[in-house]
């Protein structure tokens, strides 16, 4: 059952086609696994790509930014029925704030676009991987 308002962090997996979820998954361990074996830099250089990733929320973001500007100029423009345009897309904006789904949604997650987490998760595994993580003890 999906929640009226879920956690943040899981809201757009929840929301989202499981086979999908899935998929991205997946690709994430193929991503991770061809890393195992590679240097230093290699895992370095695939975490700086991971920063400069879009995930959902600034994809979404930038699509509701632009339909609205658009929306916006038409209106003045061409007709004020434009202005209709603003309205929809702010409130599916503010759905997918709440409950973690929109209208595009499904289809950007089909892209293969990830949430913030599901990117943190790799840069985890390969920061792992890297060493990031190797506690030396010392005696006193």
């Amino acid at each position: 059952m999906i929640e009226l308002i879920p956690p943040n962090a899981k809201r757009v997996q929840l929301n989202t086609n499981r086979l999908v979820n899935e998929h991205i998954r997946r690709q994430m361990m193929r991503n991770a696994s061809f890393y195992a074996d590679k240097s230093h830099d290699a895992i370095s250089a695939r975490l700086k790509k991971l920063d400069r990733e879009w995930d959902t929320e600034r994809v979404l973001e930038a699509n509701a930014a632009a339909l609205i500007l658009t929306g916006v100029v038409l209106g003045f423009k061409s007709h004020y029925a434009w202005f209709y345009v603003c309205g929809i897309v702010a409130f599916f904006l503010l759905q997918h704030a709440i409950q973690g789904w929109c209208p595009p949604l499904p289809i950007i997650r089909r892209l293969g676009i990830r949430t913030t987490t599901e990117i943190n998760d790799e840069k985890m595994v390969l920061k792992a991987l890297r060493g990031d993580f190797n506690l030396r003890l010392h005696k006193h």
